[in-house]
Parts: C-alpha cells; structure tokens; sequence
C-alpha cells in the first residue's frame, strides 16, 4: 500500500470531518444555509461509502425521516461486501499465512468502522488485533479504535485506547506514531480542558504534523494558538508560538487568531477585547473549544487585566477603560467581580478612581497553601483511623 493509500485509509477509518458536520447541525451560532450544507455533506457520504449503519444512526438522532429506499439499497451494498470480505477471511484462515490473516480480519474491521457499524468494528478491531503480532500495526488498530471513539464522542473507549496505546508505545514505537500519539492525546485534552497538557503535546508536533485525519493543518495551529495562549508565560509564548516559523506562515490564513495573538503580546488591549469577540464567536462553531469558550473567555479577560496591572503601582479607572475601548462603568464592574473571585491582587478606590496593586507575597501564600492542605490531610487520616478502627 502507497503511503497516499495509507493516508487515505486513515481518513476513511472514520471520516472525523463528519463529526464537524454533525456538530453544526446542533451548533446554536451556525445559520441555516451552514446547518443545510452539512447535512448535505454527510448525506454525500453516506451515499459515497454505502454508510447504511450511519445513516440509520443519523436518523435516530436528528429525527430525520428515513428514506426507505435509500436505507435499503445501502444495507444491500454493504451486505454484498461484508459477504466477499468473509469469502477472503475464510480462504485466509485455510490457505495462507499469518500476514493475509491478520489483513483480512482487519479489511473488515475497517470497512465496518468506515460504514459507521460502531459495535461491529470494535469487535472487528479487537479479532484483528488478536492476529496481529508487529507492534506498530498493532498500534494502528489501537489508533483505529481512538478515532472511533471521537467519532462517537465515548470517552471511554476513547480514554482505554489512548491509555494502551501509550503503553504499547512504551515498549517502542516508532518517531511517526509517536508523534501522532501526541496529536490524538492533545486532541482529547483540549476536548476535557486541559489545555496546558495539549499545548505541550501540539507545540512538541507542530513542526512534523502528519495526522491529516484528525483535521487540517491550519485548523491544528488555530487550535495550538489558542490553548497556548491561556497556557504559556508571556516569555515562552513568544519563543513558542510567536516567533514559530510554522505558526506565523499558517497565521496569515486565520486573520483573526493572527490578531488575537499579537494583541495580547503587543498589549494592545482595546484590540486584543475586539479579537477577543471574534474568537469567542469562533469557538461557538469549533466542536472541541465550543464546550468550554465561556471558561477560556473569562480567563483571557483575567490574564489581560494582570498584565496591564502588572506594569503599575496604581492605574486611574479611566486609564484603563481607554486602554481596553470600554466604559469605566464596564472596568469598574468586571474589576470588582474578579477582585471577590480573589483572581485580581488589587484594590479599587472609588472615590479617588484608582485602582492599587497588591503584591502578592510568594513564600507566605506557599506557606499558608502547605498548612490548608496539611490539615485537609491530617482530617483525611483521622476519617480513615475511625472507619478502621469500625
């Protein structure tokens, strides 16, 4: 097999650009025209590949009426094919060697993942996993199997398969399927939020990215961008991402990430609050940050808020809503609920129209942190000491 015929059966074994299409389909942000194209979209694949099981799939989740025609002749096609499939399996099992055997079971693995048959690839995937001795095309099905589990959006078949798959990868893999490990898993922790873990996985593949299946080159630096921007220091966000030679050539297709980014180094803030807008409607529509955009929101405004207040002693309210193009009510108000958060070390003097900085004492605030958790445990033990002593 060419490495064009293995890059496309990556993208084939499932096809995870569906999963955006299925995710504007109940995308609040998304207009009618972009809701009618993806259904158009994964109603052309269903067709292309005979998708029988997805289309049924489909139908149950959006309520969509079947079409009874269509669902048959696709279950014939696809029943046609699983027949020869099980012709090759059986002359394999009979008559060949251990390299036919293990490619037959997984064509069918494959081809049932490919059609949207959930239950019957995992099946197929574990038979031919079973077969297989390599390491690396065992690694292959286990990478199968986490792309089904995105797919499907089953955190835990997902989480089980990323977690062999490390271990598989521990006893020696390959630099490519190392690298695409690191994709997969940074994938999955933008999608939990835990952004610092895919910022250090994506930042550490940037420059070698391969996992055309997973998305396209410039949707993976947008999502780098923007998980290391709510991640990294000031300084290392220069050196990583800034100045990135990989990043800033992909950048001039994404005007509104490039914007988002240089902004907030640059400190220019009215600018980096009207990216800050734009982005926020950006993540609406991306399926893997739309979960958690009022979070990443919130704690941008944050980060922006201490670096400004950072540079000073006291800054006059005015100053500052002319810095960010707001109101000094809009300042006054959003200082103050972040200030009770306790995630701003300021103090607001509304009479004089200040605000102070308030230097937070770095070895008293650990020493305090070690005494609260010190009693957190020493309660834990005294639980534990009575219920054995029950």
């Amino acid at each position: 097999m060419s490495e064009e015929q293995e890059q496309q059966n990556l993208i084939n074994n499932p096809r995870l650009v569906l999963t955006d299409h299925r995710f504007t389909l109940t995308c609040a942000a998304a207009s009618a025209a972009e809701k009618e194209a993806a259904k158009a979209a994964l109603m052309e694949a269903v067709e292309e590949k005979d998708m029988a099981p997805f289309y049924s799939y489909l139908c149950e989740t959006y309520s969509w009426t079947a079409d009874a025609a269509l669902a048959t002749k696709l279950a014939a096609a696809n029943a046609a094919k699983l027949a020869t499939l099980e012709e090759v399996i059986k002359d394999a099992d009979e008559n060949l060697g251990e390299t036919e055997i293990r490619e037959a079971y997984l064509a069918k693995a494959e081809y049932l993942c490919m059609i949207g048959d959930k239950e019957g690839a995992v099946a197929g995937f574990k038979v031919a996993k079973e077969k297989t001795v390599s390491l690396g095309h065992r690694l292959d099905i286990v990478f199968n199997l986490i792309r089904l589990g995105m797919f499907y959006s089953d955190s835990e078949l997902t989480v089980k398969n990323l977690e062999l798959a490390q271990t598989l990868m521990d006893e020696g893999g390959d630099w490519d399927r190392r690298n695409r490990l690191k994709v997969y898993s940074g994938v999955h922790n933008a999608a939990i939020r835990e952004f610092s873990q895919a910022s250090e996985k994506f930042l550490s593949t940037v420059s070698t990215f391969t996992s055309l299946e997973m998305m396209g080159y410039s949707q993976f630096v947008e999502l780098t961008v923007l998980v290391s921007m709510i991640t990294l220091p000031r300084v290392e966000l220069n050196k990583k991402v800034l100045l990135g030679p990989e990043i800033q050539e992909m950048l001039h297709q994404s005007p509104v990430i490039k914007g988002f980014l240089e902004s907030l180094y640059k400190c220019d803030y009215a600018a980096f609050f009207t990216h800050l807008g734009q982005v926020d409607e950006f993540m609406m529509k991306s399926r893997i940050l739309s979960p958690h955009r009022r979070h990443y929101v919130r704690e941008m405004r944050i980060m922006a808020y201490t670096q400004l207040l950072e540079s000073y002693r006291s800054v006059t309210l005015d100053s500052m809503a002319e810095s960010f193009g707001v109101s000094v009510e809009f300042i006054d108000t959003e200082l103050s609920h972040f200030i009770a958060l306790k995630r701003l070390n300021c103090k607001i003097d509304k009479v004089a129209g200040i605000v102070m900085t308030t230097r937070v004492d770095q070895k008293n605030s650990q020493y305090q942190t070690t005494l609260k958790s010190g009693d957190v445990l020493l309660s834990q033990i005294q639980k534990l000491s009575q219920m054995v002593n029950m």
